[in-house]
């Protein structure tokens, strides 16, 4: 198996902090852009994309900032996927951080992907 490589993309939101997190950090968020279904016992994630499952369990969280999962499925096992948002007050800005990992072979595809998931979570926002 190769190496997996660690990566951070940054994606600006027009959406305040504490909606942005809602939706980094609950299932009900979480199905909405990051995977078609989300199952959540205690800090037990189960994520659901078209037939494939991943499992994480939630590290660490604090609102309105950053949710921490460690994967625990075979393949990702040990490895943290961060959601992290950033504020600028003054300008009302916000962005999500996204620090993932992924196989050099593959790097061009897991960005790509986040870049769509995101637009997802984007698009959320036009809407409301």
């Amino acid at each position: 198996m190769t190496p997996l490589q660690k990566f951070t993309l940054e994606f600006p939101m027009k959406v305040s902090p504490r909606l942005l997190y809602t939706l980094i950090s609950t299932s009900e968020g979480l199905a909405r852009w990051f995977a078609e279904k989300v199952n959540v016992k205690d800090d037990e994630y189960l994520f659901e994309w078209e037939g494939s499952h991943q499992s994480a369990r939630l590290l660490e969280s604090k609102e309105p900032e950053f949710v921490r999962f460690e994967w625990t499925d075979d393949f990702h096992e040990g490895f943290i996927l961060e959601l992290q948002i950033s504020h600028e007050p003054v300008s009302g800005e916000s962005a999500l951080v996204v620090s993932d990992y992924a196989e050099e072979s593959d790097m061009d595809f897991t960005q790509m992907w986040w870049k769509t998931q995101t637009a997802k979570l984007q698009r959320i926002f036009s809407n409301a």
